[in-house]
């Protein structure tokens, strides 16, 4: 594992287009869930009578998502190829937890689109895809699922890569470098063996295709900023805060602060993939206990950094966003919610700069009296409290936000200005 680049995978898509079960015979066949793990969920899967659910149970491990057939949290589950060694984000389709999607594209380096070869492009297939451009990640692969369920016609996969390819098109995301891949997630087509089913079809399998992503660079040389996407009490251990380093580097003994709250902690051990690491760099999900901070000390929402080189916190930020979809039209004064990394804070847009040509970037018009949906924008921000962001040009891995309102993604954007919080005395 340690010698092979690592990447952050997503698997994204509409509900019930296959995403968890693509990923569990990714997962099972690739060698990477043991026989007797798989025997396990299969009889899970008969007693729940859900017979055709196993691969996906692989990744739903949580016993609600088991009886509901959903995917509701965001899953972490790390597998080998050839050349990296993955951690895969599997994110729920389900529109109620788009929040968690949006936690999991700004973490990634990558994306499988699942798109379904019955069903064709629906909502959350557009709405993910938009979010995945804004949010910045560049390589994709789509996988045209469940081709058995249309008697793997090559008709059928065609219409759907022209129909997923003009919305990629649209997105500037250029289609002759995507793979799109005829797969059954549930049959094993093309996801780790060669169809023999669709002789049509001379691309690269799924896990093939995965080893053609170009390897991501890692801020490594960076200050250390890692977002809080939870925090953990372990008996005898104390809290455990767990996410994704960002950029730098940790190791045990370092003196480290947690903003905006202005904890102070030292690093004691390090875990990733439950197992101790000497040094975390950008790039790795991990665990880490302290020492002088408790759970009550740390929230979800909060950034690490080193105790030398603190995290920014903003009280008030300027955003370049894309409205994606907003019932009437946005002013000044609106406050919804901003989804910046791992934390969510209201908001208030108390300008709207001017409006741009979402395509170009140019300037439509300064100061518009309202933005909606497709509209491109330049909008400053007041967080209700203040927030630990930073600028799209420092650290672009937290400078991505999602503006939700209503239980939908109203907005998405990239934080390119912002004005400091005062440094205040340290909490010790």
């Amino acid at each position: 594992m340690a010698d092979k680049p690592h990447m952050n995978l997503i698997s994204s898509g509409h509900v019930d287009h296959g995403k968890s079960t693509l990923i569990g015979r990714l997962l099972f066949d690739s060698g990477n869930v043991p026989e007797q793990e798989m025997r396990k969920l299969e009889a899970k899967a008969k007693e729940l009578k859900r017979e055709t659910f196993e691969f996906a149970f692989v990744m739903d491990n949580l016993k609600e998502e088991r009886e509901r057939g959903l995917t509701i949290d965001l899953m972490y589950k790390g597998f080998d190829t050839k050349k990296y060694f993955f951690t895969l984000i599997d994110c729920p389709g389900h529109k109620d937890f788009i929040k968690n999607m949006i936690t999991g594209a700004s973490q990634a380096d990558a994306a499988i689109l699942v798109c379904s070869a019955k069903e064709g492009v629906q909502e959350q297939t557009k709405e993910h895809l938009y979010l995945e451009r804004v949010l910045g990640i560049k390589d994709i692969i789509v996988a045209v699922n469940k081709m058995d369920a249309v008697g793997y016609e090559e008709a059928k996969y065609k219409a759907i890569k022209d129909e997923v390819g003009k919305l990629l098109a649209g997105l500037g995301y250029k289609i002759d470098t995507i793979p799109f891949i005829p797969t059954s997630a549930w049959k094993g087509d093309n996801v780790v063996k060669k169809s023999e089913n669709m002789a049509w079809y001379k691309g690269p399998t799924l896990i093939e295709a995965l080893d053609s992503f170009p390897e991501p660079q890692k801020p490594v040389d960076k200050p250390l900023r890692m977002p809080i996407q939870d925090v953990y009490t372990i008996t005898g251990v104390g809290a455990v805060p767990v996410g994704r380093v960002e950029s730098g580097k940790m190791k045990p003994g370092d003196k480290v602060v947690f903003m905006p709250s202005g904890a102070q902690a030292e690093v004691k051990s390090i875990e990733m993939h439950h197992k101790q690491i000497p040094e975390a760099k950008a790039g790795d999900n991990i665990g880490f206990n302290v020492r002088g901070a408790g759970k009550g000390d740390i929230r979800k929402g909060d950034v690490v950094g080193h105790a030398n080189n603190p995290p920014t916190v903003a009280k008030e930020f300027t955003g370049q966003i894309i409205v994606l979809q907003h019932p009437t039209v946005i002013t000044k004064g609106y406050m919804p919610v901003f989804h910046i990394h791992t934390s969510h804070v209201a908001g208030k847009i108390i300008e709207i700069v001017k409006k741009l040509d979402p395509k170009t970037g140019e300037v439509l018009q300064e100061h518009p009296d309202m933005l909606k949906s497709g509209d491109a924008a330049i909008i400053k921000v007041q967080p209700a409290t203040p927030v630990a962001i930073e600028k799209q040009a420092d650290y672009p891995q937290l400078a991505k936000f999602a503006i939700r309102d209503m239980g939908k993604t109203v907005a998405a954007g990239i934080c390119i200005d912002l004005v400091p919080v005062e440094k205040k005395a340290d909490k010790k």
